[in-house]
């Protein structure tokens, strides 16, 4: 088992939930982080926030192809986990190069390094238009933590 990825980035706490997000990312209101790898490629993949909702995932697998055009929303994989599945949508829109060799032999390495090892896919193109940067995605971390825990988040 390998060690998960030490992420640099800011640290962050509310009720039982702890999580370091790297402030270079982008990151989506559907808890998915996108890290820009070179000119307009991307690597993809769920925050530990939708990992821990998800749970460990056992399995994944997805309906596109390298070189295939992929667009905002599009449904283009799935990941089933222990304590839910889920499909896999499109947080780019431009061209797919591929998902992530390591969870064929090691679907675990979404849930144990979901900032490394655990990334889901690579594409190239645009990002979601309305991808947060850190500052904004801890916004959204609060309003579902608080809606989870049944809390308007007014008595912090």
């Amino acid at each position: 088992m390998h060690a998960p990825a030490k992420v640099d980035g800011i640290r962050y706490k509310r009720s039982r939930f702890t999580t370091r997000l790297p402030v270079g990312y982008r990151y989506t209101a559907s808890h998915m982080w996108l890290s820009n790898s070179g000119r307009d490629e991307w690597r993809v993949g769920y925050t530990k926030f939708a990992v821990r909702m998800l749970g460990e995932v056992v399995e994944s697998g997805f309906e596109i192809k390298p070189a295939e055009p992929m667009k905002f929303g599009q449904i283009i994989g799935w990941l089933e986990g222990f304590k839910a599945s889920t499909d896999l949508y499109s947080v780019m829109a431009g061209e797919f190069i591929g998902g992530n060799p390591t969870l064929g032999v090691q679907a675990d390495r979404v849930h144990a390094d979901p900032y490394g090892e655990g990334w889901l896919y690579h594409a190239r193109g645009m990002p979601d238009p309305d991808a947060l940067d850190v500052q904004g995605y801890i916004q959204v971390l609060d309003r579902a933590i608080d809606k989870i825990q049944g809390d308007d988040g007014s008595h912090e």
